[in-house]
């Protein structure tokens, strides 16, 4: 078929662009699956280094491999120290613009920045996994007036975030919760941001740009801020309000025509199901902060948008109060998205590495007629 026959949908909804052996949705059963593993099975069982581990190989780790990649993900988690400056050095703004200019940064430290044989694009995979967590709990220090602290070896990779983030030991339950969220965000097959990371990377560009390029669609309000939205929603009804204020808030806004944060998703007709799982944990952690409100109003808000418009909560919406239980800033929340989906850019990448094409779609043309008399300029 030509181009001129081919009629490609908006935004290429329904297009297959590659074969993968990463993720698979299904989106009227409410299915996600990782290298064939149900997300609702992983959440319940595995460690977000075991499915960092499996979107790379395909396959779960064994307790020496396990161990191996914790290790490696610990020694690489400190900060060059010229990162940080840089940090420093920045004017304030928007955290995605400075995760982005900072992960840029951190590919003139990499000592295989030059080598791009797979087992070194491997090893930059551990290591951005490693230090873009690194950067993001030092990035909200810095932003609080707080100096940055050290990683502990001791800890895992969601309970170092944690700890570098605020300073303090996360309980059992935060460090579950939050190793539950990165899991739950890890990869979504062929998302936004993905594609464009893939999209470099065929170029055969190295993967820090392929990365760099991926946080920059994250930031795009229509793929990663949905989460802030849904918080700054909750902070403005107000926490000593009554929850019914939550309705009346959110039926004004339906009758102004407003998008609701948080609701609707365009692979799945059902429950996404991610939020399944932080609706519990926000459930949880509200409860144990102390903050059930923000639990209640967004029990309200689910129930008044499924009736009003039959919207299902997506990802992003308990994900708010869930980071917000855990003390975390409004403006994090986007490259904590980041902190966790770097495993799944990361891993497509390196497929797309292992058996690579140019990415090069062709377009519909819908502009002037061919062909067009040219007309001298004294005549235009």
């Amino acid at each position: 078929m030509s181009t001129a026959d081919a009629k490609p949908k908006a935004g290429l909804e329904d297009t297959v662009a590659t074969s993968s052996a990463i993720c698979f949705i299904d989106g009227d059963r409410g299915v996600l699956s990782y290298c064939g593993y149900d997300i609702h099975e992983l959440a319940r069982h595995a460690t977000f280094e075991e499915v960092c581990f499996l979107l790379w190989h395909r396959r779960l780790p064994t307790r020496a491999e396990l161990g191996d990649l914790q290790s490696q993900l610990v020694s690489s988690r400190a900060l060059p120290e010229g990162v940080i400056r840089a940090m420093r050095m920045l004017p304030p703004g928007d955290s995605m613009d400075t995760l982005r200019t900072l992960t840029s940064i951190l590919a003139h430290y990499d000592p295989d920045a030059s080598n791009s044989t797979p087992q070194a694009n491997y090893r930059k995979a551990v290591r951005l996994t490693s230090q873009i967590s690194s950067l993001v709990a030092t990035m909200g220090r810095v932003n609080a007036g707080s100096g940055p602290i050290a990683p502990d070896p001791v800890l895992g990779h969601a309970a170092n975030f944690l700890y570098m983030l605020t300073g303090e030991r996360p309980s059992a339950l935060a460090t579950r919760a939050f190793d539950v969220a990165l899991i739950l965000h890890a990869d979504h097959e062929l998302n936004a941001s993905t594609f464009a990371a893939r999209v470099i990377a065929a170029t055969l560009s190295d993967i820090y740009s392929a990365v760099v390029g991926g946080i920059g669609a994250l930031k795009g309000p229509l793929h990663g801020g949905a989460n802030a939205e849904v918080m700054k929603m909750l902070l403005e009804i107000g926490k000593d309000v009554p929850v019914e204020k939550a309705e009346e808030v959110v039926r004004a806004k339906l009758a102004r025509k407003e998008k609701i944060p948080g609701f609707g998703h365009r692979v799945y007709h059902t429950e996404d199901p991610r939020a399944t799982h932080l609706r519990q944990m926000s459930k949880d952690l509200c409860a144990r902060a102390g903050m059930p409100i923000w639990y209640e109003m967004s029990q309200r808000i689910e129930a008044l948008v499924k009736g009003e418009k039959k919207l299902n909560p997506n990802v992003d919406f308990y994900s708010a109060s869930t980071y917000h239980a855990l003390g975390i800033a409004t403006d994090l929340f986007t490259p904590i998205f980041a902190v966790s989906r770097i495993s799944g850019w990361t891993a497509h990448v390196l497929e797309q590495f292992s058996n690579n094409r140019l990415i090069r779609p062709r377009a519909e043309y819908v502009g002037p007629e061919f062909p067009q008399r040219w007309v001298p300029v004294e005549s235009r």
